[in-house]
């Protein structure tokens, strides 16, 4: 059987089991798109990622991100995760502080600031766009946010490498002890094909500023422990609504923690609207796959 290095990762955490897991086969140019996602769906987390040469002298490598069910173009998690494996297997190097990471979405930069096991990466989201504000005609969502006391900013409906619905909740108290309704929300992701509902509430707390949980239910997932392109997305209209506030040029988030995780993430947004989603990755386990060699195919 082939066999490749296989890590896997706890993403965006200073402490191992904080934060998201993630799996990243690297030197995976011999695989297919079939064996990824065989090893995808075999690995069961919430992504995995395939590090391969990149097509292009513009990037430092390439990346294939899927899922149990299928490929998708971007994500933030794995976008940090495999650039921490880049940095981790030398695969590259920063060059100006930054590595260029190829994707389906195109070619990302990713920050890298410090080193060792305190060394935070940053990817630059997708730019965004708001496709619509308010509940009106949203029936299903006015459902799911029912009795909760919504904060300054309406819910919206954003679009930045993912879909997502926005909700802000009054106070970081309520939004901890939510107990939201799943089936509503996998039907509010069903009917606006996104990934679902995402809600944050500001904080009081000298530990972080923003307290964030996120329901993609369309991905079959109930709850997330760690959403970069749902901050990413939160930043963005943050700084679009408020531009003079005292979140417009950045802050740091807590998720997790109503699923046992405790995820630190810290979102920067430039003068330019340019959105930063990162925080430090720890590597858990450095080894080698077994793939049977049938699974296995034509480089695409």
């Amino acid at each position: 059987m082939p066999s490749h290095r296989y890590c896997q990762l706890d993403v965006f955490t200073r402490q191992p089991g904080g934060g998201n897991p993630l799996g990243v086969v690297i030197a995976a140019d011999d695989w297919s798109a079939e064996a990824m996602q065989r090893f995808a769906a075999w690995t069961g987390l919430v992504e995995t990622t395939f590090l391969l040469r990149p097509s292009t002298p513009d990037a430092d490598y390439r990346v294939r991100i899927f899922t149990p069910q299928r490929e998708i173009a971007f994500a933030g998690h794995p976008s940090i995760g495999s650039a921490h494996a880049v940095l981790e297997a030398g695969i590259a190097r920063p060059r100006a502080g930054l590595l260029v990471q190829e994707s389906l979405a195109g070619l990302l930069p990713i920050r890298v600031e410090g080193g060792g096991d305190t060394r935070r990466l940053s990817v630059q989201s997708p730019r965004s766009r708001v496709l619509a504000r308010g509940l009106d005609g949203q029936d299903v969502l006015r459902e799911v946010l029912a009795g909760i006391e919504l904060g300054a900013l309406a819910p919206a409906f954003v679009e930045g490498g993912r879909r997502w619905w926005l909700a802000e909740f009054a106070d970081e108290a309520s939004l901890r002890a939510w107990q939201p309704g799943h089936a509503a929300i996998a039907e509010v992701a069903r009917t606006s094909d996104s990934l679902g509902l995402c809600a944050f509430a500001r904080s009081e707390s000298a530990e972080h500023d923003l307290c964030v949980r996120a329901f993609p239910a369309g991905v079959g997932i109930v709850e997330d422990p760690a959403s970069g392109a749902a901050n990413g997305l939160i930043g963005a209209y943050i700084a679009e609504a408020e531009p003079d506030g005292a979140l417009a040029g950045g802050y740091t988030v807590s998720q997790g923690r109503e699923i046992g995780h405790d995820a630190h993430i810290v979102v920067r947004i430039d003068s330019d609207g340019a959105v930063w989603v990162g925080g430090q990755t720890l590597t858990i386990v450095d080894s080698v796959t077994r793939w049977p060699s049938e699974s296995l195919g034509a480089r695409d």
